[in-house]
């Protein structure tokens, strides 16, 4: 165990959870739904059946083995979990990486690390270490807690400075950097959507023993969360499926994902810009807009460009559980605070973010030393943290 290699890992799990919704800022001309699915089919599926297959031990084995209740609940809170998931896209879609990730993530920490804990005072089945009165009688448990309170508050503080700057920042600032800013409908999608995040706490907790026994298989220590992640976003998978499917048949968005260009509306004003981009004589006008009308011929979809935007982005949103499972394992007894550190350092990396867009252009100093007290907040939390496993590790905590 090794409680600040842990909380490196976590860190870097935070820059790649923070970091992959800005691939999908460059995709052109794809429905929401289209580069959602695309993505989340590298994060669910793909990244996580490869990692596992290639960097653990027996894996069909270990996973046949369990108890269908094992698999059955790591499997349902992976879909409540996938819920959140989806629902957190469309948190930045409509308020921003730097609010949408800072509310949304608020209810996530708060819900996913102390609830296991707490409901293991009266269900003993749920497989956390310890108890939430086990852990605050010892003095590297009070640290660790200390940490987790630090980084609530620390999360309140940068949601405090998401809305003052909803309500300095005048309408037109806000949708330069926000195209489709909803400060109503964001904060509610982002409050469903922490909620239902924090259920990929309880997934782990409940695929504690497939960890267990891939590290009995043979797998070294650090990569044993790998083979509970398959279980778990294939739950996520099956969520964001079932929704965007029905997106796709209601929006009638199907079609891009082979598509060369959008299907055009009627009186579509980018027909015009087509015709002057490919007619030289009057004469030709004419044939073209009959061509444009048969074929439904729209924007261009750069269909290369889209997927492999669509693959990084899925990929770098999967390598934050990647990263997730490694610091876990480096936590020891309070690896219940492995998900406020994983918030916390999402938070700090999604708001860097959020300065390189601008998002927070325009706002009032008050504001911005909100953000940076929030930040330095939330920093400090990680260090208490570690500090607080350290000393368990130690021997020091009791």
């Amino acid at each position: 165990m090794n409680p600040f290699l842990g909380v490196l890992f976590h860190w870097t799990g935070g820059l790649a959870s923070g970091s992959f919704y800005v691939p999908y800022k460059g995709v052109r001309n794809w429905s929401w739904e289209t580069y959602w699915l695309t993505g989340g089919f590298f994060s669910w599926i793909i990244c996580p059946w490869l990692a596992a297959y290639f960097m653990t031990s027996d894996l069909g084995e270990v996973l046949t083995s369990q108890a269908v209740s094992t698999l059955g609940w790591t499997y349902f809170f992976g879909a409540m979990w996938g819920l959140g998931g989806l629902t957190f896209g469309l948190s930045m879609r409509y308020l921003g990486m730097s609010l949408g990730m800072g509310v949304a993530l608020g209810y996530t920490a708060a819900f996913g690390t102390l609830l296991p804990p707490i409901f293991k005072v009266w269900i003993k089945q749920i497989p956390a270490d310890e108890n939430i009165i086990e852990i605050a009688t010892s003095t590297a448990g009070l640290v660790t807690l200390t940490g987790v309170v630090v980084c609530l508050i620390g999360i309140a503080i940068a949601a405090m400075a998401g809305f003052a700057k909803e309500k300095e920042m005048p309408e037109d600032e806000k949708k330069k950097s926000v195209v489709e800013f909803n400060f109503k409908k964001g904060i509610i999608v982002a409050t469903f959507s922490g909620i239902m995040s924090a259920c990929f706490a309880f997934a782990l907790t409940a695929g504690k023993p497939i960890g267990v026994a891939s590290g009995l298989a043979g797998t070294d220590n650090i990569w044993t969360g790998l083979p509970i992640l398959p279980v778990i976003l294939a739950g996520g998978f099956t969520s964001n499926f079932i929704w965007c499917v029905y997106l796709s048949i209601k929006n009638k968005s199907g079609y891009e994902y082979l598509a060369s260009h959008q299907k055009s509306q009627p009186n579509d004003r980018e027909n015009e810009t087509i015709i002057e981009n490919v007619t030289d004589a009057p004469g030709e006008e004419v044939a073209v807009q009959a061509e444009i009308g048969a074929h439904g011929l729209g924007k261009r979809i750069p269909l290369v460009r889209n997927y492999l935007l669509s693959c990084i982005a899925g990929t770098l949103w999967y390598l934050q559980f990647f990263f997730y499972t490694m610091g876990e394992t480096q936590m020891g007894k309070y690896g219940f605070a492995s998900w406020t550190l994983h918030m916390a350092s999402i938070i700090i990396f999604s708001t860097m973010w959020g300065v390189i867009f601008k998002e927070w252009k325009g706002v009032s100093p008050k504001a911005r030393k909100l953000i940076i007290t929030g930040i330095g907040t939330l920093v400090l939390s990680t260090i208490i943290i570690g500090w607080g496993t350290w000393i368990k590790g130690s021997g020091g905590g009791h």
